[in-house]
């Protein structure tokens, strides 16, 4: 019998062994660029996630903020009220204050006497005939606007 080493052959070693030279350097590049596309559309794809959630936070906070304009607007009629049925120094700077603070954020005081009716800026409860197009003749309550979008129509008089 012969001996058998228990060291692997030449042929073996050559045969397990891989170079550079055997691979294909096109393979190589090809896959290459091949990763490095699906990293690029990864990074693309995660740029625009981020930009989406900043967007709807945006978007929350603003709605957030709406909302509580639209509660505020009735506290601010309130003071109205008050100060007109009886002026006082007090109540006009609370109101002013309040006031002040919602034009900074963005509250806009819709502009109705005079103007011609448009049912996305004024709510009709009353009417009186008139000659020519339907005018906006008397404001019974503010409307607001908030940042450009209409929170609440002016309540008006059309006269037309």
């Amino acid at each position: 019998m012969t001996e058998q080493s228990s060291s692997p052959s030449e042929s073996e070693t050559v045969a397990d062994e891989v170079t550079v030279s055997d691979v294909d350097s096109g393979d190589v590049l090809a896959e290459r660029d091949a990763y490095k596309d699906t990293l690029q559309r990864l990074q693309a794809d995660f740029e625009n996630y981020r930009k989406r959630v900043l967007k709807q936070q945006s978007e929350t906070a603003e709605r957030a903020n709406e909302s509580l304009v639209q509660k505020l607007l009735p506290i601010l009629d309130t003071l109205e009220l008050a100060q007109a049925h009886e002026p006082s120094s007090s109540l006009e700077q609370i109101a002013s204050a309040l006031r002040d603070v919602m034009t900074k954020e963005g509250l806009e005081r819709i502009e109705a006497i005079g103007q011609p009716f448009d049912p996305t800026l004024h709510e009709a409860v009353a009417h009186e005939p008139g000659e020519g197009e339907a005018t906006v003749s008397e404001e019974l309550r503010a409307g607001y606007r908030w940042k450009g979008r209409t929170v609440r129509p002016a309540m008006v008089k059309v006269t037309g």
